[in-house]
């Protein structure tokens, strides 16, 4: 497929943003219980037990699901719902919009970044790229490693005082065009999560989740690329 976007010319092979979403799990906050516990009393209504949370401190190292094991008790941002999910990474082309590579990991503080250094290191070749990301990128440790792979880290800063990201990048006028072109990714998280029923997955282990975010977003690449063809002919 990567092979016939190339053809017809419809990738960059320079210019790239890469994103992450959560995919929520198959899996309730009832199932999420302290690791190596059970209990002699049956639950009061097995299909759907009473759960008392009050009082308690559940993390991933204390809790795991029953359910789905590999699930993770995460939230996106501060003031949003904490949830069993997964992490979904994107690494997208910018000339038209297109994903080049996937990920579907465990969702950590550092999975973003983590699947993002994954993702470059695997494009092909050794020019320089431009690579484009929110502020969830803007780290000291994942800035310096794509400078010294190659990568300008056309990243939005978190703020003046604590950026990353300083003139030697933000001078240039290609920074600017990175920083409208990033946001198209929300595009393909879009349709994956409407369309592609990633929003929340029907599935239950890290390799059968991951499999069909990966099946999902290769649709979504057909489809685009239809598209795309379609208004050139």
């Amino acid at each position: 497929m990567q092979a016939q976007a190339l053809e017809h010319r419809l990738i960059s092979d320079e210019h790239f943003t890469v994103d992450g979403t959560l995919v929520e799990a198959w899996a309730g906050h009832k199932s999420f219980k302290p690791k190596g516990t059970s209990s002699d009393k049956g639950p009061d209504d097995p299909g759907n037990p009473t759960v008392d949370f009050r009082g308690q401190k559940r993390s991933n190292a204390t809790h795991a699901s029953t359910t789905d094991p590999d699930a993770r008790l995460y939230r996106k941002s501060f003031g949003t719902e904490s949830k069993l999910c997964y992490a979904g990474h994107v690494l997208m082309e910018n000339r038209n919009g297109l994903a080049i590579n996937g990920r579907l990991t465990v969702a950590t503080s550092r999975s973003e970044r983590e699947a993002a250094e994954e993702m470059v290191r695997d494009i092909p070749g050794t020019r320089r790229i431009t690579l484009g990301g929110d502020k969830a990128y803007d780290v000291h440790e994942f800035v310096d490693t794509l400078r010294s792979l190659n990568v300008s880290p056309h990243i939005a800063g978190k703020n003046a005082t604590y950026s990353m990201i300083d003139g030697r990048t933000t001078r240039h006028p290609g920074y600017d065009l990175s920083q409208k072109k990033r946001k198209r990714v929300e595009e393909i998280f879009g349709w994956l999560k409407t369309v592609g029923l990633m929003r929340k997955t029907r599935h239950r282990g890290s390799a059968r989740v991951g499999w069909m975010f990966m099946f999902s977003l290769a649709t979504y690449n057909i489809l685009r690329m239809g598209n795309l063809l379609a208004s050139t002919a």
